[in-house]
């Protein structure tokens, strides 16, 4: 059983918060100010933090850099109402592995928890060339994308292949685009931007096939592969 620290001062949602993942299995602790946060993280092994931005006492970006300096591996996800793209961005410039803001969906701040845990050598295997995620293998040199679920096989074009790559090399992470976009089209501009959107509608009909990867829009950054 995963554990989790909430660290949410809104008491109600908090509550409503931490019976709704503890009724999915997780191992919950909670806090309600961000200056009770820090002693709560150091006092035991976590496997993931979740953190509301405006706290009293302490902000949840000033917890987040903490958090990263003293476990730098611990995965953690922003809930917050604060919507400014500059708010997003020093979000994920901090670390997050996620930003969520409020309201959402509860199931959605679920699927998102189960693909941080569960990504890296549990479910993403790779040697050289090759990778295993989900129910997929991927050999990069071949480009050949195989389905095990269902015995088929798709080849990728050179485009496709580097760009989903790279998404797995992130390992659940952000890829940014303009990293892609210089790596894989040599410069990032208006053209290749929307060709990059492109390859990335492709490839995700090409992941259609498991309901359990997403990849995902992160407006402003990047794209994320994830899956559980």
């Amino acid at each position: 059983m995963a554990k989790l620290l909430l660290v949410e001062d809104d008491k109600s949602f908090g509550e409503v918060l931490k019976s709704y993942l503890e009724l999915s299995e997780f191992n919950v602790d909670w806090v309600d100010d961000g200056m009770l946060a820090l002693p709560k993280f150091a006092s035991q092994k976590y496997d993931l933090v979740i953190l509301d931005v405006m706290l009293p006492h302490v902000d949840g970006f000033t917890i987040a850099r903490q958090i990263k300096e003293s476990e730098p591996e611990t995965p953690f996800i922003f809930i917050t109402a604060k919507t400014l793209r500059e708010d997003i961005l020093k979000g994920y410039k901090s670390g997050a592995d996620d930003y969520i803001t409020k309201p959402f969906d509860t199931e959605i701040l679920l699927f998102k928890i189960k693909a941080i845990l569960n990504r890296g050598g549990n479910t993403l295997s790779a040697h050289n060339d090759n990778f295993s995620f989900g129910k997929f293998k991927f050999n990069v040199k071949s480009r050949i994308l195989y389905n095990k679920a269902n015995d088929s096989r798709k080849t990728l074009s050179p485009k496709e292949s580097e760009l989903l790559k790279m998404l797995l090399e992130q390992k659940g992470d952000v890829l940014p685009k303009s990293l892609a976009l210089n790596n894989i089209w040599g410069e990032a501009n208006y053209f290749t931007t929307r060709s990059m959107d492109v390859y990335i509608t492709k490839l995700r009909k090409h992941l259609s096939g498991d309901n359990a990867i997403n990849l995902i829009t992160v407006h402003g950054s990047g794209y994320r592969l994830v899956w559980y």
